[in-house]
């Protein structure tokens, strides 16, 4: 993720931290919500941003690593969202070399609304990486983005397929897809639409 996107999120950061608050992860998590383990697990939540989600899943028995690299991020989810199941960690996509250091693996590694802001090569860096991070058995789970984006938070464009593609290169099966509506209205007005997707270790 270059430095333009995690700026273009600081300068906005007042904003953003609302509108992200005012979101119900129970709903924007419907469409994948049976993918997730019931007994809760290790998940890693890459671009965590306020915390929302790493809270939700916290309060769910999840043990959170919620990666986030827009210190006003950061330092808002700490401020809301005070768990002893959330660890936070200042590291970005594509390379995650503080995140991999840790030598992890988890039950589900997490990308919401963030795959979009990584070109085509930074994705072909980051793939593995996501690999890397998942424990045989376990899930890395996507949201991809379609649609306009705001100009100081550029996003590019996700082709289904080839990200399919991408992950089976790196050893990661697909085992789950499904496009989405967008559920901020906002949004959705703007034409973006989602597509879920998720994939497993290849045995």
């Amino acid at each position: 993720m270059n430095q333009t996107v995690i700026q273009g999120y600081a300068d906005a950061a007042g904003d953003l931290i609302r509108r992200y608050e005012a979101i119900s992860c129970a709903e924007m998590y419907t469409v994948v919500a049976h993918l997730f383990p019931k007994k809760g697990g290790r998940l890693i939540d890459l671009g965590a941003g306020t915390g929302r989600d790493a809270a939700w899943f916290a309060a769910r028995g999840f043990e959170v690593v919620a990666v986030e690299p827009v210190a006003e991020f950061r330092s808002a989810g700490v401020s809301l969202h005070r768990s002893k199941r959330i660890a936070w960690l200042n590291d970005k996509l594509p390379d995650m070399t503080l995140t991999l250091q840790n030598g992890e693996t988890f039950d589900i590694v997490l990308l919401s609304g963030v795959w979009q802001h990584l070109d085509t090569e930074q994705r072909r860096i980051a793939m593995p990486n996501l690999a890397a991070l998942t424990k045989p058995g376990g899930l890395v789970i996507m949201s991809l983005r379609h649609g306009p984006s705001a100009p100081e938070r550029p996003c590019f464009p996700i082709p289904v397929d080839a990200t399919i593609e991408l992950a089976a290169a790196n050893g990661l099966e697909l085992v789950f897809r499904e496009a989405a509506q967008s559920i901020q209205v906002q949004n959705r007005a703007a034409g973006v639409t989602w597509t879920w997707l998720a994939f497993t270790p290849s045995s």
